[in-house]
């Protein structure tokens, strides 16, 4: 067969360890035989980071800003014992984080549904979407050890000098307290972010967070939603069909339990970092969970959402056999394809894309898997293969679909 033509580049972030291994299988067997494949190649390993000072990470966010579609492998955020270990010049910071921050985005994840491998919550049927917040709260936080007795407050100056002041709490004794904050600018772009994913997706949008407590913090986001729904996409909603409301946190626990799925849960950053892993480990498995981060101004970048797989990293390094779990990261290939392939009006490319989703469920639910989801599968006598023979298997079924 031909293969498929591509316009633009995507750009190319390679990742670290296991998942860095898994990356080049990937392409050599799922992709480069189909598709005249084009990117823009970002080395996002730690080694290259350290070499360049992270500015190769800022570079891959400005490229993604440029074309429009990423894809991204997962990638290590030091600690002290990658210190050591990388020889690092300083602890570097994380580059979800970073790409994030320079695209203004809001990270959405969801399960990728399989049968055989059965949600805990019995009545869930559908995908739930979590929307998660990245910017601000408890990941920007200010701390102090209170050592004893004394008044905490508020304090914030204007550009005039011009104080206002909130006591926090008069304390007898030690303590503690930590300072948080949000902007409007970022809460706004969150915002958008949800209601264009939800009709980019035709998925209800719920929206929750705890105003009832928190009468200026949280009711602030709960206004700024509000105020854009109404103005600006209430009317593209009601066409779409698909509806948004917005309910305290503990409500959307409880109605979440209840539900079958199908819509997209926004949350701030703490609850979407919390509930996306619930979510995630209800439905199976980190390693069968799609992540996209949407800028505000349409810009797309796929990952898997777990990390870089360590422990098999260092087995294969010695030469020994592992059982990886590939899918989140062959479905942010298919996600960046298809979102490219939309994007140039290459319909080759969506329906590839979609007919790789295809061959890796299919791989799956005809019992043969990497041991992980043997683990949890309701399948019986399945084959667990190892990380290159499950990339294969996954090739033999993509070929017979084509």
């Amino acid at each position: 067969m031909n293969k498929i033509k591509m316009n633009t580049p995507l750009v190319e972030m390679d990742g670290d360890e296991m998942t860095r291994i898994l990356w080049q299988m990937i392409k050599d067997e799922l992709l480069l035989p189909y598709i005249d494949l084009k990117t823009e190649y970002y080395d996002l390993g730690l080694v290259k980071r350290n070499e360049t000072n992270d500015q190769i990470t800022i570079d891959s966010a400005k490229a993604t800003m440029k074309y429009g579609v990423a894809v991204k492998c997962a990638t290590i955020t030091p600690n002290q014992a990658r210190m050591g270990e990388y020889n690092l010049k300083e602890m570097w910071k994380s580059p979800n984080g970073t790409i994030r921050a320079a695209l203004d985005g809001t990270v959405f994840r969801a399960p990728i549904i399989v049968k055989g491998i059965e949600p805990c919550v019995k009545n869930w049927k559908k995908p739930i979407t979590l929307a998660r917040h990245a910017y601000g709260d408890v990941y920007k936080n200010t701390e102090i050890k209170v050592p004893g007795a004394g008044k905490a407050e508020l304090v914030f100056t204007d550009a005039n000098g011009n104080e206002t002041r909130e006591t926090i709490h008069v304390f007898d004794g030690a303590g503690i307290i930590q300072g948080i904050h949000n902007t409007e600018k970022s809460i706004t772009s969150f915002a958008k972010s949800c209601f264009n994913y939800a009709l980019d997706t035709k998925q209800d949008l719920w929206f929750s967070t705890k105003d009832t407590i928190s009468k200026k913090y949280d009711h602030t986001f709960k206004d700024i939603f509000q105020e854009i729904y109404d103005t600006e996409y209430k009317t593209k909603f009601e066409e779409a069909g698909i509806t948004y409301f917005y309910t305290l946190i503990d409500d959307a626990v409880a109605r979440v339990m209840k539900n079958e799925g199908g819509f997209i849960w926004a949350c701030k950053n703490y609850d979407g970092d919390v509930m996306s892993d619930m979510v995630s480990s209800a439905f199976g498995s980190l390693a069968m969970m799609t992540s996209v981060l949407v800028s505000p101004s349409g810009v797309y970048e796929y990952e898997a959402a777990h990390g870089t797989v360590q422990r098999h990293y260092y087995k294969h390094l010695a030469g020994e056999e592992t059982s990886t779990n590939s899918v989140a990261t062959i479905f942010a290939w298919t996600g960046a394809l298809r979102k490219r392939g939309e994007m140039d009006g290459i319909a080759e490319l969506q329906a590839f894309a979609d007919k790789l989703e295809q061959a890796t469920i299919q791989t799956i639910e005809s019992g043969k898997m990497t041991k992980d989801l043997a683990l949890i599968t309701s399948l019986e006598n399945v084959t667990v293969l190892n990380s290159a023979d499950f990339i294969k298997a996954i090739r033999e079924t993509l070929d017979t679909l084509l």
